[in-house]
């Protein structure tokens, strides 16, 4: 009877998922027709990347994440709509962007630079192509799966035996259908797929992506709820909790992965405490990831002209980065 009562409820979940695809379209279309018809909001198509999952990758980057964590590479990424970028060291304060904008968020201040209300800028980009000197860009733009999928057909030439394609962000999925319907697409044409996630999402998301994926990048900051809390501004009990239950219920690889932030979570205590719970809970777990802090988002934050948090950390040394990796496979661990 339990049984049954799974898989009632896995057909019932699945039904939801693409009821939001089929709504917008019509329920006559065929399913295939649906997946690729179905919209969603990137930032960047990425080719020939090597550091996001096995082999060559084709990389698309989903807006809109959960968490706010404050040493964020990509905030532009953060929102679901799409953002400008100003880049003020590029502005000539000609104000043909002035009169661009249809909203009147873009005004001359009093020391002869340009600002931009954003609290009445729309991300329209009207003021984009006006703008000689290119100190303003829209970051993000609406896409179906079906345009994303044959983009990433383009480059299967080049996967070989273990590339593919992987949904980052952001959050992967912060757009559960336009990701899903993305990820069924490579699968049914023999595409390896991986996602890149926070795992601040729901279980049933989560559990669908684990099926459709082989390989899953999972994204843990801290070991510790509070201290989690305060540098991404969630808890990490449901992160830990769906970690748990995707290694327990679906078969793809999971490799974690860990920005290591100087002064927020690079202790052995924390290390250690990762380890324990790699160890005990993880049996699909076939590597985790270190990756060092560095700096390339502080100009981001810069163009979005988001208000300093007072964050700060430094890129740690190797040698430093190599003593938490021999914790790690201390206890029998592959860590990279």
């Amino acid at each position: 009877m339990e049984k049954v009562n799974e898989t009632s409820k896995t057909q019932t979940t699945e039904a939801k998922i693409y009821a939001g695809i089929k709504s917008e379209i019509g329920t006559e279309m065929k399913l295939a027709e649906a997946l690729e018809a179905t919209k969603g909001t990137i930032f960047n198509i990425q080719h020939f990347c090597i550091h996001d999952g096995p082999g060559i990758r084709t990389n698309v980057f989903v807006k809109g994440c959960p968490l706010r964590c404050l040493w964020c590479a990509n905030p532009e990424s953060q929102m679901r709509a799409p953002q400008l970028m100003y880049r003020k060291d590029k502005c000539v304060a000609c104000g043909a962007c002035l009169t661009a904008c249809p909203r009147g968020a873009i005004a001359m201040g009093t020391d002869v630079k340009v600002h931009t209300d954003r609290t009445l800028c729309t991300g329209c980009g009207a003021c984009v192509p006006i703008c000689p000197a290119d100190a303003r860009e829209i970051s993000g733009y609406s896409i179906t799966a079906g345009e994303t999928f044959h983009e990433v057909q383009e480059d299967r030439l080049f996967y070989g035996d273990d590339g593919g394609v992987t949904i980052t962000g952001g959050e992967a999925l912060a757009q559960p259908e336009f990701t899903l319907a993305l990820l069924q697409l490579c699968r049914e044409d023999g595409i390896p797929t991986a996602i890149e996630t926070c795992g601040a999402v729901s279980w049933e998301v989560l559990r669908r992506a684990g099926e459709l994926c082989d390989v899953i990048l999972y994204d843990i900051k801290h070991m510790d709820d509070a201290q989690h809390r305060q540098g991404t501004g969630q808890g990490n009990t449901r992160i830990l909790e769906n970690l748990r239950h995707l290694s327990r219920e679906c078969a793809c690889d999971i490799w974690v992965r860990v920005p290591i932030i100087p002064g927020y979570n690079d202790s052995e205590e924390n290390i250690r405490q990762l380890s324990c719970f790699v160890k005990e809970n993880l049996n699909h777990c076939s590597q985790v990831h270190l990756l060092p802090f560095h700096t390339l988002g502080e100009g981001k934050f810069e163009e979005l002209e988001n208000a300093p948090n007072g964050f700060s950390s430094h890129i740690p040394s190797g040698e430093h980065m190599e003593r938490l990796r021999d914790i790690i496979r201390s206890f029998g661990i592959i860590c990279k």
